[in-house]
């Protein structure tokens, strides 16, 4: 069964297609325009061995909220249109990981029910041309698109690269976890009978 996906949405504020392949090996390319969300991005498909393309024209000249949160739109409608009707499915996935002084706890349940459990503190107001702000806009965007219950949070750390970039890593890696199929699931693994 081919998991993959691509969404493009237009509006007066941005321009944003994405392709991604759950079953990919983590290749990708990520333009933006903003060059530390760029990295970020291209951290979560590497982690996470999903193949992505993401292009994204914004409103930077205004800032990078837009952009940012609607690359978290757009990615959540790709992620939950390549998983179909999540047939055999795992469908829970978490990570702790660690960078440097920093740790970092995500887990997620792909059960169609949207929520964002969220705690982090960002000593820095910037990554490069990305205000730290927008990254919790982006996580909330995209489990609201998705679907997805998703959990992240700051258990360790002070530097604000380090924390972020831990984010975007162990989303993918929870979110691998989640998407892997299992022969023992029979439909979709849920007493209701449906995600």
């Amino acid at each position: 069964m081919d998991r993959t996906a691509s969404v493009a949405r237009k509006t007066k504020e941005t321009d944003i297609r994405i392709t991604i392949n759950l079953d990919g090996s983590g290749k990708s390319s990520v333009r933006t325009g903003i060059g530390f969300f760029d990295h970020m991005v291209n951290g979560f498909a590497k982690h996470g061995f999903f193949d992505l393309a993401v292009e994204v024209k914004g409103d930077l000249s205004v800032d990078t909220h837009h952009t940012v949160e609607d690359t978290g739109i757009v990615l959540g409608s790709a992620i939950r249109e390549a998983l179909g009707e999540k047939q055999g499915i795992v469908r829970f996935g978490s990570c702790i990981l660690p960078m440097d002084e920093t740790l970092i706890l995500c887990s997620l349940d792909l059960s169609g029910r949207p929520y964002l459990g969220w705690k982090a503190d960002f000593g820095a107001e910037r990554l490069g041309t990305l205000e730290t702000e927008t990254i919790h806009e982006f996580f909330y965007a995209l489990a609201c698109s998705a679907g997805m219950n998703l959990h992240i949070r700051q258990l360790d750390g002070v530097n604000s690269h380090h924390i972020a970039e831990a984010m975007f890593k162990a989303f993918g890696k929870a979110l691998d976890m989640a998407v892997q199929r299992d022969d023992r699931i029979r439909g979709v693994l849920s007493t209701k009978g449906e995600l």
